[in-house]
């Protein structure tokens, strides 16, 4: 493997890691989401975590992707680390709701990418 595809494959483990944890922990319900501090505290972490990792993404990669809003998830990763205070529980919901499933499909299919690419 190359560095930058060796780097891409350790980011997309990763970022699918945060998107599996995400669907754990809230169970895919609103009201899980919604009813517990403890549950909101881990699933925002990993979204940030998984913003944090889309970032750090190679643009080839990211490229490959292009109906995904790549800036406006990092834009997303700002509030969620610097906008904790003021941060909406309904509008994260949303987030995972809305925009994760897409973001989740397109990781997958980067994965399979990176495996079928051939080696230098």
């Amino acid at each position: 493997m190359t560095p930058v595809k060796d780097s891409d494959a350790v980011l997309l483990r990763h970022g699918a890691d945060c998107i599996e944890r995400i669907s754990e922990y809230t169970k895919g319900e609103r009201a899980t989401f919604m009813g517990s501090r403890l549950v909101q505290d881990a699933v925002i972490r990993n979204l940030q975590t998984l913003a944090e990792s889309t970032q750090r993404l190679s643009d080839r990669l990211k490229s490959a992707e292009p109906g995904i809003p790549w800036r406006d998830i990092a834009g997303f990763r700002n509030v969620l680390a610097h906008g904790y205070l003021g941060l909406d529980p309904e509008l994260v919901w949303s987030v995972i709701e809305q925009d994760l499933p897409g973001l989740a499909q397109a990781v997958a299919r980067m994965r399979q990418t990176l495996d079928e690419r051939p080696t230098r």
